[in-house]
């Protein structure tokens, strides 16, 4: 079977547009108390639907050796316009620390905008902990969007979000620490 080979890069793309639409949608549907819980429920599924897309056009590339530098770069630059999009809106309905999200959004766009600086010398792809912190972001970030606290109650619903979203800044602090060390050796090795 072939595939185009330009599929997974129109995945990639096609979550930036899916990322406004949710910020959009999140934002009408309001906090967990107070909103529109059909919106909420849309804002949530549409989210799960876009990160996830994140997998599969990692896996068609992979699968028919169709990996570019243009998905090495546009990837996690729609993986951070798409849970940056998700950590704002939560900050904004006052369901996230804002703290919490400003050093998380420091550090995605910090790299990611070293990522852009240095693309004429290189394409960094990301790294194996970087993924895991993708991965772990688009699950926290999942739950806390889920309107769940109707179904389990709001107090263990806030308990989960909170003890995911510590370890979301764990992760994404570590990953970062990471990709400047080996940055850092790289550049060490060139010269």
């Amino acid at each position: 079977m072939s595939i185009p080979r330009q599929l997974p890069n129109a995945i990639t793309i096609a979550r930036i547009p899916l990322a406004v639409v949710f910020f959009v949608l999140l934002l009408l549907g309001g906090t967990y108390g107070d909103g529109d819980i059909v919106l909420r429920w849309v804002a949530a599924a549409l989210f799960i639907v876009a990160i996830s897309t994140d997998w599969v056009d990692g896996y068609l590339a992979r699968r028919y050796d169709i990996v570019s530098d243009f998905g090495k770069l546009w990837d996690p630059i729609a993986d951070k316009l798409l849970t940056g999009a998700g950590f704002i809106g939560l900050a904004i309905l006052g369901e996230v620390n804002w703290w919490l999200v400003a050093i998380i959004l420091v550090r995605e766009w910090g790299i990611t905008l070293h990522r852009l600086m240095i693309v004429n010398e290189h394409v960094v792809a990301a790294a194996w902990m970087g993924k895991i912190k993708t991965a772990v972001q688009g699950v926290a970030l999942s739950w806390a969007l889920l309107p769940l606290h109707v179904l389990i109650g709001r107090e263990p619903w806030t308990l989960v979000t909170a003890v995911l979203m510590v370890i979301v800044l764990v992760l994404t602090v570590a990953s970062g620490i990471d990709y400047i060390v080996a940055q850092v050796r790289g550049a060490r090795r060139a010269s």
